[in-house]
């Protein structure tokens, strides 16, 4: 008897399908703009749930996806929010050597469902941060509808 998986998800966690929304919706909005990324999502444990390289993406970037996946689930905000914070006048200076480094400019975003709560992060990198981010905006966007 196969055993009910359904029961295993964490309420508030991002499901495989949701996750893979997330990744399809970012993967059309690095074609439109004509950039190679690398796309990581991650779960609300900011455990990687959906990875897609695209054919010429920097491999360099692979690391650096995943990482503003997870820096913006843990704490929760986006990368671009937690750089401004981690200037040396700003509250959070010196965050950027904790949990093994975390990545401190744009790319990464909290994603959140439509009642608000926050159930993973999506992560991108392989253009300017700007290209990176609005690429992890049309992925997060995704949920929200």
């Amino acid at each position: 008897m196969a055993a009910d998986v359904s029961k295993l998800q964490l309420p508030g966690d991002l499901t495989l399908k949701q996750a893979q929304m997330v990744l399809e919706a970012a993967l059309a909005d690095a074609v439109a703009q004509g950039v190679p990324m690398n796309i990581a999502v991650v779960d609300a444990g900011a455990n990687l749930k959906a990875f897609a390289r695209q054919d010429g993406a920097f491999i360099g970037s692979v690391d650096i996806s995943i990482k503003k996946a997870k820096t913006a689930r843990f704490f929760n905000m986006t990368t671009r929010q937690l750089g401004a914070a981690s200037l040396p006048d700003g509250p959070l200076y010196g965050i950027e050597v904790s949990n093994n480094g975390v990545i401190l400019f744009a790319g990464g975003v909290p994603l959140k469902n439509k009642d608000g709560v926050i159930v993973g992060a999506i992560g991108v990198s392989g253009g300017t941060i700007d290209e990176d981010e609005r690429c992890a905006d049309a992925g997060a966007a995704v949920l929200l509808k």
